[in-house]
């Protein structure tokens, strides 16, 4: 993904998520689809055409006594149908590391990726076909873990529920049809 996109997907996804922070101009303001359990289905018209994606933040995050920015995962549908998954953590990736996704017995490793703009560590599956292998555990699971290292060797573990991501996805994919 390149630069300009990542920056402003991250500014509309925490925006949508926050209702505070500002987009960039050419975003139109993200359009809440609705609220399914622990994820919220979004939509937004781009440049590009309609971008649709489904977010949800962390019900548990250790250590807590790590200072973080907003985290998110996210799974995108930039048209096309094919859903993208990422990660947003709350600080910079420790250089070269990889970030790790566990649902159930299913292991993904994750490429990451620090903006230079906002300080934050983002991370995505290098291939499609994992793309799609972790939109289908996520719709199969209860709960997903993800784990990062932070720039100053931190490990992180966040837990998110994956409950009313099925719905969720869903509801984004019929908004953007």
């Amino acid at each position: 993904m390149n630069t300009i996109w990542r920056n402003l997907f991250i500014s509309a996804a925490i925006a949508a998520v926050t209702t505070a922070a500002a987009l960039t101009p050419a975003a139109a303001a993200p359009k809440q689809i609705g609220v399914y359990k622990a994820w919220k289905a979004y939509s937004s018209q781009e440049s590009g055409g309609k971008v649709c994606f489904v977010v949800a933040t962390p019900k548990s995050q250790s250590p807590k006594n790590v200072k973080r920015g907003d985290i998110f995962f996210i799974v995108t549908n930039w048209g096309g149908g094919h859903w993208q998954p990422s990660i947003e953590i709350g600080y910079p990736f420790k250089a070269g590391s990889a970030a790790s996704v566990n649902i159930g017995s299913n292991k993904f490793s994750l490429f990451t990726d620090n903006d230079d703009n906002s300080g934050n560590g983002g991370a995505w599956l290098r291939e499609k076909a994992d793309e799609t292998r972790i939109v289908r555990a996520m719709k199969g699971g209860s709960s997903m873990i993800v784990k990062g290292t932070s720039k100053r060797g931190t490990l992180t573990t966040d837990r998110y529920s994956l409950s009313g991501i099925t719905a969720a996805l869903a509801a984004a994919a019929k908004s953007c049809k």
